[in-house]
């Protein structure tokens, strides 16, 4: 079942400049970065209670974000469900019709299992689900 908002996700050009905006100029804690190989990203942590943001960029000049940035200047990318069960929201959404855009879920940030359900089911946005490893069974 999801249970929270668990962060928005920004997709940035310059990651240095935008961690320093976020900590000097909007006075968030922020909380360090975090190589995600299997999305290609470098991102940065901002806790915002009760939820967070995360700042989003290439790692190495590749990948989805990569793409986004080569068509955009930056901008929201995602938002991202947290949930208790991912294989229980996957199959739900799967039979209302939603598609995915990986066959499963994959290891994401802070060790978590992520999918992402494709925009073409959402209205245009990109939603990500998230099971904390904590909640991983």
């Amino acid at each position: 079942m999801i249970t929270a908002l668990d962060h928005i996700a920004i997709a940035v050009p310059d990651l240095e400049k935008a961690i320093e905006r976020f900590m000097t100029d909007f006075g968030l804690s922020f909380d360090g970065t975090e190589d995600v190989t299997s999305a290609k990203t470098k991102t940065a942590f901002f806790s915002l209670p009760p939820t967070h943001i995360e700042l989003v960029h290439p790692l190495n000049g590749e990948g989805p974000i990569a793409k986004y940035l080569e068509k955009r200047p930056g901008g929201i990318h995602h938002l991202c469900f947290q949930t208790d069960d991912i294989d229980s929201d996957v199959a739900r959404l799967q039979a209302k019709g939603y598609e995915f855009l990986s066959d499963g879920p994959m290891p994401g940030a802070h060790d978590a299992r992520v999918i992402f359900i494709h925009p073409k089911s959402c209205d245009g946005v990109l939603i990500e689900l998230s099971q904390p490893s904590e909640s991983v069974s």
